[in-house]
């Protein structure tokens, strides 16, 4: 089936009907509410994109090509081999960000990629699985939860939320699928501002800039946040998933789709450990050690936190 949300030469473009009721599909008269506002219905799936986790991918566009190719394809070997080869057209990137990819690098690196892509991906299938039994539901029936932040939408046209299974009920509901994901170390933390607590929960973006040396005292006391921090950190030092001794991952996925668009990494960064008020440089992400510290933004709000009195690093 078609996506309703879909993105076409980079725009999000939509595929929706005349809404519908009990009866069947609506009539113009019924559907249009006022001059500017009327019910629809989609046209298709939606794609949905868990927010503050992100998982080794299945499959990606390798340079240069349209479509989606698995990366246990052998043309990703080739690729992640050697990504800085002419043949890949050009990325210029800072010295210091390609001395911290390169050793990433080389023979192995596509399937490593992809077989924690297949461990998550089994994962969530399972959970999923899981959940819908526990609820004694069936697949048509089983409903999902979600709870959107700032971007609703990204530029791919997928629903950006925090997902979980429908209950009402608080007692006995499981922690959401993002959050399994990290519990599970089989996710690297993605936190993107301000779709992450306490960040969201403010009812402007103004209100939402975090003040300068004030990043580790926050990230300690949001219980959002510090959790999923926590989590990640015993994931890691339980070896699980992503950071296994023997197998661990290799190349983030974000990482691998900066390389594979031939594009440098646009994102700043605050470091949630820090007391300072640096502002590092999106080619400078590595330099936050541990990825659950790292708090990214993007560059459309980049001048309302240097406005707050955050400092740019320099390249």
């Amino acid at each position: 089936m078609a996506k309703a949300l879909e993105s076409i030469q980079d725009k999000v473009t939509g595929h929706f009907g005349l809404g519908a009721n009990a009866q069947g599909i609506d009539t113009p008269h019924k559907a249009v509410h006022d001059g500017d506002t009327f019910a629809v219905r989609a046209l298709g799936n939606f794609g949905l994109r868990f927010l503050g986790i992100d998982t080794p991918e299945i499959s990606f566009r390798l340079p240069g090509k349209t479509a989606f190719t698995s990366i246990d394809n052998a043309d990703w070997e080739r690729f992640l081999s050697d990504p800085f080869a002419q043949e890949y057209g050009a990325l210029v990137i800072d010295p210091a960000l390609r001395a911290h990819v390169a050793p990433k690098m080389g023979a192995g690196c596509a399937a490593n990629h992809a077989a924690l892509a297949r461990q998550a991906q089994a994962f969530l299938e399972q959970q999923v699985t899981q959940d819908i039994a526990a609820q004694q539901l069936s697949n048509e029936s089983f409903r999902l939860f979600l709870r959107f932040a700032a971007d609703v939408v990204d530029r791919y046209g997928r629903l950006l939320a925090y997902v979980n299974r429908d209950q009402r009920e608080a007692q006995g509901r499981p922690p959401t699928y993002n959050e399994r994901m990290l519990q599970a170390g089989l996710a690297l933390p993605y936190f993107i501002w301000p779709n992450v607590n306490p960040f969201r929960q403010q009812g402007s973006l103004p209100a939402a800039v975090l003040k300068p040396g004030t990043a580790a005292d926050v990230a300690q006391h949001e219980s959002a946040l510090r959790d999923a921090r926590r989590w990640v950190a015993q994931a890691r030092n339980d070896k699980l998933g992503v950071f296994a001794a023997d197998g661990g991952l290799r190349l983030q996925p974000f990482e691998l789709r900066y390389l594979a668009q031939r594009r440098r990494p646009n994102r700043w960064v605050i470091d949630l450990s820090s007391t300072g008020n640096l502002l590092h440089h999106p080619q400078r992400y590595f330099e936050i050690a541990q990825v659950e510290d790292r708090l990214y933004f993007s560059d459309d709000h980049v001048e309302m936190i240097v406005a707050a009195g955050w400092v740019k690093q320099g390249v």
